[in-house]
């Protein structure tokens, strides 16, 4: 191999080992934000809100970076087979993460609006959905950094759980509400607060779905299902 094309090489692996860098960074930002929105939840704690919506700046920034690099890796190396999957998958699981970003601050939002009012009892089933939902979030980026196509399934499979708690919960704050009008407003961010949780759970599967590519070359065989009550009540708060 001549010189040039040696250099060609490494240049290639130098910006393709940069946006797995880029990639890891973002994974662990998005975890952090999660986890201090869920514990924002927990303790009612203002300062831990205002922190993950100023961290919400962060994410943004590192998928820019991402995004400028896979635009770099496409227009400088014209990559093929597996570093073409490995470039595109990188592309799709930066914008699932920006959103599980997005999701964590408009959690911190809801929570610094219900720091003025009393605890309410389907708090606690909320802190069961944040939980499960920031263990399958883990076990994906887990996945999708170690390039494991099983664990990344089993995530995936695992997304039913959620949308069974999510589902249960959405019933509970309907009790609550028509048992205690005087709750419904507060309750009224409950459920933005839920919906936004389960959403990071679809964005969790996504990337699993994404690893499974990422790995094999091909999608999972078969789409999801989804079961969930409350599509009436909208998604995104």
């Amino acid at each position: 191999m001549s010189s040039g094309a040696q250099h060609t090489v490494r240049s290639h692996d130098h910006e393709l080992e940069k946006l797995d860098a880029a990639i890891e960074r973002i994974s662990g930002l998005a975890r952090r934000q999660l986890a201090d929105a869920l514990q924002a939840l927990e303790t009612g704690d203002t300062d831990i809100a205002a922190r993950v919506l100023q961290g919400d700046r962060a994410i943004d920034e590192c998928e820019r970076f991402i995004d400028d690099q896979v635009v770099r890796v496409l227009a400088l190396h014209a990559p093929v087979a597996d570093d073409l999957r490995r470039v595109v998958t990188a592309l799709k699981v930066a914008g699932d993460i920006e959103r599980i970003g997005d999701h964590a601050a408009n959690t911190a939002k809801r929570v610094l609006v219900l720091s003025q009012s009393s605890a309410l009892a389907p708090t606690r089933g909320l802190l069961r959905l944040g939980q499960a939902v920031a263990e399958l979030l883990g076990e994906a980026l887990d996945a999708y950094l170690a390039g494991d196509a099983a664990q990344a399934l089993a995530v995936r499979d695992g997304d039913q759980a959620i949308d069974d708690l999510y589902s249960s919960l959405f019933r509970e704050i309907i009790t609550y509400m028509m048992e205690d009008p005087r709750t419904i407003t507060a309750c009224s961010h409950l459920m933005f607060i839920a919906k936004n949780i389960e959403r990071v759970g679809d964005h969790a599967t996504n990337i699993a779905e994404m690893t499974v590519y990422l790995v094999t070359g091909q999608a999972p065989d078969s789409q999801r299902p989804k079961r969930d009550v409350s599509t009436s009540e909208g998604g995104q708060a």
